[in-house]
């Protein structure tokens, strides 16, 4: 008997019909299978589905080792309908009509994979994604190019095995990712000013009426006191103050003009660069901490550091191929003492801060501006006395008006991009081309570096192989 004959077409199709009631409705027969004499192979049967086996010997009597797992029921002396029940291992006995053994047949049972496969091959196409099946469960093996990927392939195995699927699967291609931060800050501030000041010392011609008055001064006399009656100082640490008097008869006049502009721009830069391992956390900072005191319950006190400087906290994602997801943290700070206050003898400075917070997605190299701030402080003061300053052209003398504008504009741009490690001969340090000063090079000549060296391998052999003309380098100002 061979399983190639064409009429066991039409047995599979007779056996269908008069399977027993007792079969689940919707199992069905997917197979023949030939059962020979003696201890043949394991039998799979998916769960919730049949096979068809012919024994090539006519057999009397069937018997299964444990129902819940297979169901059997006999089509005729030498075919047999297996119905799988439930996960599990189970032996199928034939024995003939002396009631000789006839073979033993291990039926093994598992859950029906064919149509997850065949789902998985169509969702993710090209992943090289093994699936088996453990009891009543699903295991999955092999690598896949993304963890977005492997995630929809567990999210896709759990509906035909919710809670019982095993992930052995690991995740190929580049997965760790370096984070390059460009922090750009411009401060620019100009202050102006111009007041003026007036003083008047004298008598009346009769000299029985004396004269002494002044405006917007009160500090000591100084090199021209009898002009200015005491009431304009002898120095000035604004350098734009001009300082004159007069007499008219008896009457001493002095006048005082001060005229300030100020300039200012600071400019802050930082790039750090960090590199993280998808998943994992990375944090960077550059600057110091600052010690805070804390008073104790107890009437101790305690210190607490605080940090200052570029701080830089990010979480990458690899999420398919090349694509990233970042989950950053980024802060300039730095201590600023015109702010801060004393308390029980200490001097506590308060900090400048500027912080964003925020989550983006990009392909390597690519870059995004994550954040950026400008504030402009305006501010104007006009001071006058009254009436007088309202006089034109004259009460100019009696007024005095100042004008000040801080600017502040911050803006960070980060760069992300998948990494893979290298030969550590293939680096270059800043501290490559430089030797240490002998004793004499440092006593005798104080040379603080015995020159430099050529190295002649590694990426600094290759630098120092260039000829360079004119500047080059980082140029600071």
């Amino acid at each position: 008997m061979t399983l190639i004959r064409f009429f066991k077409v039409a047995l599979l199709g007779l056996a269908l019909t008069a399977a027993p009631l007792a079969l689940t409705s919707y199992a069905h027969a997917e197979t023949l299978r030939v059962v020979k004499k003696g201890t043949a192979s394991t039998l799979n049967v998916p769960m919730n589905r049949a096979v068809v086996v012919e024994s090539d010997i006519p057999f009397s009597e069937l018997s299964i080792a444990n129902p819940a797992i297979a169901d059997i029921s006999s089509l005729s002396d030498r075919t047999i309908y297996v119905l799988g029940k439930s996960p599990g291992l189970t032996t199928l006995t034939l024995l003939d009509a002396s009631g000789q053994l006839i073979t033993n047949v291990d039926v093994r049972v598992a859950a029906d994979i064919s149509e997850f496969k065949e789902r998985l091959r169509q969702i993710l196409p090209g992943e090289n994604i093994e699936v088996r099946t453990a009891n009543d469960g699903i295991v999955l093996s092999g690598t896949v190019s993304s963890t977005a990927r492997l995630q929809r392939a567990l999210d896709l195995a759990s509906r035909y095995a919710p809670d019982r699927v095993s992930n052995l699967m690991s995740v190929g291609g580049i997965q760790q990712v370096m984070l390059k931060v460009r922090f750009a800050e411009m401060q620019r501030s100009v202050s102006k000013s111009l007041s003026s000041s007036l003083a008047l010392n004298g008598t009346t011609l009769g000299g029985d009426l004396g004269i002494n008055g002044g405006t917007g001064t009160s500090n000591t006399s100084g090199a021209v006191t009898n002009s200015l009656g005491g009431n304009i100082p002898g120095t000035n640490s604004n350098a734009g103050a001009i300082l004159f008097g007069f007499n008219a008869g008896s009457t001493q006049v002095g006048i005082l003009l001060e005229a300030l502009e100020t300039k200012g721009v600071v400019r802050t830069l930082a790039e750090p660069n960090l590199v993280a391992l998808s998943g994992q956390e990375a944090k960077f900072l550059a600057g110091g901490e600052y010690p805070v005191p804390i008073s104790q319950d107890n009437g101790t006190v305690t210190v607490k550091y605080k940090p200052f400087g570029i701080e830089l906290n990010f979480i990458p994602r690899v999420v398919d191929k090349d694509l990233i997801n970042l989950e950053l943290e980024a802060a300039v700070s730095a201590i600023d003492p015109t702010n801060g206050f004393s308390v029980n003898g200490f001097d506590i400075d308060a900090f400048t801060r500027r912080e964003t917070s925020t989550t983006v997605e990009m392909r390597d190299g690519e870059s995004f501006a994550i954040a950026g701030l400008l504030q402009d402080d305006f501010t104007d003061n006009n001071s006058q006395l009254p009436w007088l300053g309202d006089v034109p052209v004259l009460g100019a003398l009696f007024r005095s008006a100042s004008y000040q504008r801080n600017q502040t504009e911050l803006v960070i741009i980060i760069t992300a991009h998948l990494v893979t490690p290298t030969r550590g001969e293939a680096l270059a340090l800043p501290t490559d081309r430089v030797l240490a000063p002998t004793e004499q090079d440092l006593f005798l000549h104080g040379r603080v570096a015995n020159g430099t060296r050529t190295p002649k391998k590694g990426a600094a052999g290759e630098v120092a192989k260039q000829d360079f003309s004119g500047s080059y380098g980082y140029v600071m100002d």
